[in-house]
């Protein structure tokens, strides 16, 4: 039965660079019924350019829910469609979850075309360490919500990818640096594959005199890879040994008095202490 079925494709489109299309995406953009596409205006213009004459109709957040039946349905009939999201990989930061999952549930085939991924792009050109990794997306728009997200990540020991934009870059950084520490190595990826691509790595104190002295590194759209915790060893002593006294001590007291106290009676180092008195407070409120 599911051969009479067609194909939903995940098509993976250019994240700037439009030579960076395969064959294989313009040839499937070609023969399919029906274009999905995240933003239609956007997208027709890369039909356009590669000269596909597919219809298209949009597909994205605020209408997944509505239009999932309604792809579903065409699928059954036969039909083979393609989903594109505005840039890269569908579905990494992009609509399309709940219909890929509806898909799987009635056994109609999904087949991705891959291509252009930013994660993927940013995590190679870091220079760090690629083994482990963990993509975190966007972090929260408000400041706190997203220094409560990032003080979860604390002591997480995989390299961290996150998305962020040109209107928040500056702020997710501080918090960063807050959080994990200034001396915490990460790479920041700009406007990727684009004219004006930039790919920095330094510290995270460094990073953001970077950007604060040329206003123009703060455009455009971004990847940050951060370096995960060096060891968890450390994390368990330090927990194990000074947070109790840490919990007591910020009861009373600013972070800043509570880890210089602490750091007194334990000799032991600043920075480590200075991270779990900030994990404390942050789970506090």
């Amino acid at each position: 039965m599911s051969e009479s079925f067609g194909t939903l494709y995940l098509v993976a489109t250019p994240i700037g660079n439009l030579e960076d299309l395969s064959d294989r995406a313009k040839s499937t953009l070609k023969s399919v019924d029906l274009v999905l596409a995240e933003d239609t205006r956007h997208s027709k213009r890369l039909l356009d350019h590669i000269g596909v004459k597919t219809p298209i109709q949009s597909y994205h957040d605020h209408n997944e829910q509505q239009k999932a039946d309604q792809v579903c349905t065409l699928l059954q009939d036969g039909k083979n469609i393609a989903l594109i999201s505005d840039a890269g990989t569908p579905l990494i930061s992009d609509p399309g979850y709940q219909l890929v999952k509806l898909l799987h549930d009635k056994g109609i085939p999904v087949s991705p075309i891959p291509g252009p991924v930013a994660l993927i792009a940013a995590l190679s050109a870091s220079g760090l360490p690629t083994d482990r990794f963990t993509f975190e997306g966007f972090l929260p728009a408000t400041g706190s919500q997203r220094r409560k997200k990032l003080t979860d990540l604390l002591w997480e020991q995989r390299t961290l990818v996150f998305y962020e934009s040109p209107h928040r870059i500056k702020e997710c950084l501080h918090d960063m640096k807050e959080i994990f520490g200034g001396d915490r190595l990460a790479t920041v990826c700009r406007e990727l594959t684009k004219r004006f691509e930039t790919v920095k790595q330094n510290s995270l104190e460094k990073l953001i005199l970077s950007l604060e002295a040329d206003s123009n590194q703060s455009k455009g759209e971004f990847v940050l890879v951060v370096h995960g915790a060096e060891s968890k060893q450390d994390r368990e002593t330090v927990e194990i040994d000074v947070g109790s006294m840490l919990e007591t001590l910020l009861e009373q007291l600013p972070v800043k008095q509570a880890v210089d106290i602490t750091v007194k009676l334990t000799g032991r180092k600043r920075k480590p202490l200075y991270q779990l008195a900030l994990s404390i407070k942050s789970a506090e409120q």
